[in-house]
């Protein structure tokens, strides 16, 4: 007899919007609870990200985009949508690129105070982003994947 455990908790998206004018990409810092409680004493840079809830992949990551980032997205393209954790965990993650450029942004971003979020937006180089993954300053899967498929499949201006 085997005993098998498996975590639902649910699909999310990500995505990882691109200045091809600037060659920039935008990121956000937060606190992370399990990284912190297995060593990782700093607030994670990640890409915007976010549950599906009731919408639609896409929906979702437009939502997420203007409550995080504080922009407006325009030219969404879907990727993929692989398993994170296939061996325990049933989340499947779709992730997302979009170009944006200054006259997108609508807000501060910062998340939504109501749902604890409290996001730090970060606007980088994206050949800082890749410095980032080999310095160890960005330690997340999900915006791992996404940087360096950007640099892999550049967005032309």
């Amino acid at each position: 007899t085997q005993t098998r455990q498996t975590y639902d908790r649910g699909d999310g998206a990500v995505i990882l919007p691109f200045d091809p004018e600037r060659s920039t990409v935008l990121l956000v810092r937060q606190f992370r609870y399990p990284a912190y409680a297995t060593g990782h004493r700093e607030p994670l840079i990640e890409a915007c990200a976010g549950l599906l809830d009731e919408n639609d992949p896409e929906t979702c990551i437009r939502k997420e985009a203007e409550e995080e980032l504080g922009y407006r997205l325009k030219n969404v393209q879907r990727l993929f949508a692989p398993y994170m954790s296939p061996g325990s965990v049933t989340e499947r993650l779709w992730f997302f690129v979009a170009r944006y450029s200054p006259a997108d942004r609508i807000s501060d971003g910062g998340g939504a105070p109501e749902e604890g979020e409290d996001i730090e937006v970060l606007e980088m180089p994206l050949d800082e982003a890749l410095a980032g993954i080999a310095d160890g300053r960005i330690v997340d899967a999900k915006t791992i994947i996404l940087i360096q498929h950007l640099k892999l499949n550049p967005i032309a201006p």
